[in-house]
């Protein structure tokens, strides 16, 4: 069934709506014609709030009448006219939820919020009504039992099995008193994940460290200094906020210790200040409704039901990775706390290092082991050049090319636009960015889609709409945006995840692209990441913003050589947020629960140290309460292992542009989306099952 949107929009962590311009010369709502744009992008500077209530409202009925006509067909049930014919219902609805579910993590308001927790209850109705319709699931069902006698091609045969599977998830089996108890769940879910969000980014937005006293900026360096007083707005002062590119230089640099824990633990304190924010009780009705709705189906928790359909099948197969990479990883983390709290004795620091030291110290660590710091990489990473160097790579591994579209709409100011062309000139998509933090955006970083590819019932091929959206340092002053390291590798894997979605060539639209396992679907975006380090690589894209010098070779050399510095730390505050996303979602009952305390006697039974924390603490772990990663935030190792592995088909090359390995990944992984099973797709790529000693190596956790 073509609205996807809910779906795709929950596993970038859904959470409000976008605030478009009010004011327009037409009362006319764009959702509701052919969009009149270059290649059909939608209409960002027409679409106001008031067009979205009325378009999911038009959309909902459509869809009903799209249902009905199914159910009332008096033909013998058939691929055609059951499984397609539900397939391409619902176009206007999900038209309207991508730009709707899209934006509104990008650009927020109390109006739109409170917009989004009316529509998503019906919503959650709507799609209810149609997988627990019992006519409507004996036709998928008849077809379903068919499935042998038919001859379907290979991703006809995956739509049938999925369409199949999701009603018989959504409960179609269930008998009639507990479809109505499914139905209850689900609104109140769509409304408390919705909320969950809200706290978040209230929280985030609510706290801001203002520093008056020059004095109290030592050790920062002067584009720091820059950024912060460019958000206070006011000569004298300097403000620094919860957003990543603030609080993290900030922690890194700051000499003031009192001040680095007070932003520090604002941070992980975010919505659990037991005020209107707090975010503990709708944890625990989140993780209740979640466990009855599994065991409603038949799975004794929520992670059994939920991993299921996934690559790992059963929780027991993702503790056991966990726990394999868990104490190489807390053993290289111990050994970085002593190195860290010899440096702060030799200093004459009377002090037992704490969380909010661990920056600060791995800085200096990092610049006393390898010469190395970020204000001396951050010059030869400036926005533009990387984003290139992400072009340059595609290019030379796929054959295709971005160029830069003037006249388009853009979901913001801030954002660009590129026309996506194949090696041959003809096009493929567009592809937006939106790099930059505001208030009114969530955290992170995510790549989403406008439009997904598809193909007609006439077999017209759609071509996707795809947007990245991230939260960078900002430009400050006449200085352009330089970028962390970090933030380089950041940018390449979100522009990963868009290739995913640009170089999809399939037939349905709720198989293409991303619309795949969640532990596969970081295969695309993270194998990215591996070239970021390369020599190779780096002397494509990395030159310096004033003198356009390519980035020396002793720097490069530091780079390298630096490439397992802090791995410990890294994997070991991963793999706690991992473990403890496990935990609850393992539970067989969600009564009693005292969310500080479970999260302490979890982080206490595996033996995390006090000075490293999950990366994200449960209040504000959106991941897993406002998104689509519950039982799923190990994905990225999983993925990891995947990627790593994968990596090695070029290095054995001896070519890490190989554009033979690339046009097979595009064939074999990029271009499939979710046709085929996931582990036969990574075979017939690689030719073997991946191995996790790459992934190992990679992070340092064991000797070369």
């Amino acid at each position: 069934m073509r609205i996807t949107f809910l779906t795709t929009s929950t596993i970038l962590l859904m959470a409000t709506i976008v605030s478009c311009t009010e004011t327009r010369k037409s009362d006319e709502n764009p959702f509701l014609s052919e969009y009149q744009t270059p290649f059909g992008v939608p209409p960002f500077d027409k679409i106001g709030n008031s067009h979205y209530l009325p378009a999911f409202e038009t959309g909902i009925e459509q869809q009903k009448k799209e249902i009905d006509q199914i159910v009332s067909n008096n033909e013998e049930p058939n691929f055609k006219n059951t499984i397609e014919a539900l397939e391409y219902s619902g176009s206007l609805i999900n038209k309207v939820g991508r730009v709707f579910f899209n934006l509104t993590e990008a650009n927020t308001n109390d109006e739109l919020q409170a917009i989004a927790k009316e529509i998503s209850p019906k919503l959650s109705l709507h799609l209810d009504e149609i997988y627990l319709n019992e006519n409507l699931f004996e036709k998928v069902k008849a077809v379903y039992l068919q499935k042998e006698s038919l001859s379907l091609n290979n991703e006809q045969a995956k739509l049938l099995e999925e369409t199949y599977k999701q009603f018989v998830r959504s409960g179609a089996n269930l008998p009639k008193e507990k479809k109505e108890e499914m139905k209850k769940i689900n609104e109140e879910l769509s409304i408390l994940t919705l909320q969950f969000g809200d706290n978040v980014l209230a929280e985030t937005n609510n706290f801001k460290l203002v520093i008056d006293n020059k004095e109290d900026l030592a050790g920062l360096p002067e584009s720091v200094v820059q950024a912060a007083a460019e958000t206070a707005g006011e000569p004298g002062k300097w403000v620094f906020t919860l957003q990543k590119p603030s609080w993290t230089p900030f922690l890194q640099y700051s000499q003031k210790r009192d001040l680095r824990e007070k932003l520090y633990k604002a941070m992980y304190n975010r919505a659990n200040n037991n005020n209107e924010f707090d975010n503990k009780e709708i944890i625990k009705k989140i993780l209740d409704l979640r466990t009855k709705k599994a065991q409603l189906l038949g799975f004794q928790n929520y992670a059994a039901y939920t991993l299921d359909d996934k690559m790992a099948k059963t929780p027991e197969n993702v503790f056991e990775l966990l726990n394999k990479l868990w104490d190489p990883a807390l053993k290289n983390a111990k050994t970085e706390l002593a190195e860290m709290q010899a440096m702060a004795n030799k200093e004459g620091e009377n002090i037992a290092l704490q969380s909010w030291d661990w920056w600060y110290y791995a800085e200096k660590i990092r610049k006393e082991k390898y010469d190395l710091n970020e204000n001396q990489l951050r010059p030869y990473f400036e926005l533009n050049n990387v984003r290139e160097g992400a072009f340059i790579l595609a290019n030379k591994l796929y054959g295709i090319t971005f160029e830069e579209i003037k006249n388009i709409p853009l979901p913001h100011p801030d954002a660009k636009a590129f026309e996506v062309k194949d090696r041959d000139g003809s096009h493929i998509g567009v592809y937006y960015v939106d790099y930059f933090p505001r208030d009114s955006k969530r955290g992170g970083a995510w790549m989403d889609s406008f439009r997904n590819q598809y193909r007609t019932t006439d077999g017209k091929k759609v071509s996707p709409v795809i947007t990245n959206v991230c939260n960078f340092s900002r430009p400050t002053g006449n200085q352009p945006a330089l970028l962390s390291f970090e933030e380089v590798t950041t940018l390449f894997h979100e522009f990963g995840h868009a290739l995913h979605g640009l170089l999809s060539d399939c037939t349905y639209e709720s198989l293409g692209g991303t619309e795949v396992p969640r532990d596969f679907v970081e295969l695309p975006s993270q194998i990215m990441e591996n070239w970021c380090s390369q020599p190779e690589m780096l002397r494509l894209f990395a030159k310096h913003y004033q003198t356009g010098e390519i980035i020396p070779q002793a720097l490069i050399d530091k780079i390298v050589a630096s490439g397992k510095f802090n791995q410990g730390f890294e994997t070991v505050e991963y793999l706690a947020a991992s473990i403890l996303d496990m935990d609850y979602h393992v539970l067989n009952t969600a009564e009693g629960l005292d969310v500080d305390k479970f999260e302490t006697e979890q982080m206490q039974k595996i033996g995390l140290i006090k000075e490293i924390i999950p990366r994200y603490k449960s209040t504000y772990f959106n991941h897993i309460w406002g998104g689509g990663y519950a039982a799923g935030y190990y994905s990225y190792i999983w993925a990891e292992v995947l990627d790593a592995d994968a990596f090695q088909a070029f290095v054995e090359s001896g070519d890490i542009f190989n554009a033979n390995i690339g046009a097979s990944f595009r064939e074999n992984i990029l271009s499939k989306g979710g046709t085929s099973d996931a582990m036969t797709m990574y075979k017939t790529f690689r030719g073997k099952e991946p191995a996790i000693e790459p992934l190992l190596k990679k992070r340092g956790l064991v000797a070369e």
